[in-house]
């Protein structure tokens, strides 16, 4: 009588599935110009932080005036030009980018901290919690959001930190409604159900599986808003309301040198450059993580 001996041999372990998160972000690399768009951030973003060390200027950009040496054309000595105080634009613009792109994170963040709650409580609640949260929100929405930040601002009083406030009060009503509208489609979802069903308190319900569950509409809308935020920022400092002079912003470098833009647009042309690049790439990093968010999209690249 012979035995057979089975050799139990290693079954091959299944692939991993990737997360939502690795499907965003694969999609989201194979987007060239979006790529390109986080470069020119990074770019933005690495000279404004280490502005002290990249230019030969740096009192100049923080505002030293340099009288024998204003109105100078782009050089070796001086590749962006110099202004009307003889201060060094490649220095200003980099000193510049300091205020525009904090104003635009800080907006955007201060917006989704106010909107992003209020929204998911709304969306849960419903009832008159609801009729409450919208109906302010529906008065916020009826001025237009440039004219109710000037006037704000106007209210509060001209720096740095008004400006901001000014902008994140006209914008979070944008983030309530898109939290509220996720929010309704996920509180009747099976997971909250069980979540109630045991007992678990309502607003812990809100924080752990509302909230997270919508960060990624939320970083597509805030992705795509931090250009418009840099763009009303600029626009509070061209009319004085924000950072105020030495201090050099992209938005008063434009108002102080559209004075003289037809004879040396160096000056005003060079900040207003640096806004277009910097709003450009905020826009197609947004259009892009909206298509890799959506799955359709995904699938029609694949």
């Amino acid at each position: 009588m012979t035995t057979t001996t089975l050799s139990a041999e290693p079954t091959a372990s299944p692939p991993a599935v990737p997360s939502e998160r690795q499907l965003i972000w694969r999609a989201f690399r194979q987007d060239k110009l979006a790529m390109l768009g986080v470069l020119v951030i990074l770019f933005f973003v690495l000279t404004s932080l280490f502005a002290p060390l990249l230019t030969p200027y740096p009192a100049q950009g923080a505002g030293a005036p340099n009288i024998i040496e204003k109105f100078k054309a782009p050089s070796a000595e001086h590749p962006l030009g110099t202004d009307y105080l003889g201060r060094d634009v490649l220095a200003r613009i980099f000193y510049g980018g300091r205020s525009s792109l904090t104003t635009g994170f800080l907006v955007v963040f201060l917006a989704v901290l106010i909107g992003a709650p209020l929204g998911a409580v709304a969306g849960y609640f419903g009832g008159r919690v609801d009729d409450v949260i919208m109906r302010i929100t529906d008065v916020f929405l009826s001025f237009p959001p440039l004219l109710l930040a000037i006037a704000i601002a106007t209210a509060l009083g001209s720096g740095f930190v008004n400006t901001m406030i000014a902008i994140a009060i006209t914008w979070w009503p944008w983030y309530t409604r898109l939290v509220r509208a996720q929010t309704l489609s996920l509180r009747e979802r099976y997971f909250i159900e069980a979540a109630r069903s045991i007992g678990v308190p309502s607003f812990k319900i809100i924080a752990t599986h509302i909230l997270p569950n919508v960060l990624t509409p939320i970083l597509v809308q805030g992705t795509m808003d931090l250009g418009s935020a840099i763009l009303t920022g600029a626009a509070i400092n061209f009319i004085g309301l924000g950072v105020q002079p030495p201090q050099a912003d992209w938005g008063n470098m434009i108002s102080q040198g559209r004075i003289y833009f037809m004879e040396r647009p160096w000056f005003a042309g060079s900040a207003g450059v640096a806004i277009f690049l910097v709003v450009l790439s905020f826009n197609l990093i947004g259009d892009a993580l909206r298509d890799a968010a959506d799955p359709r999209t995904r699938r029609g690249e694949a």
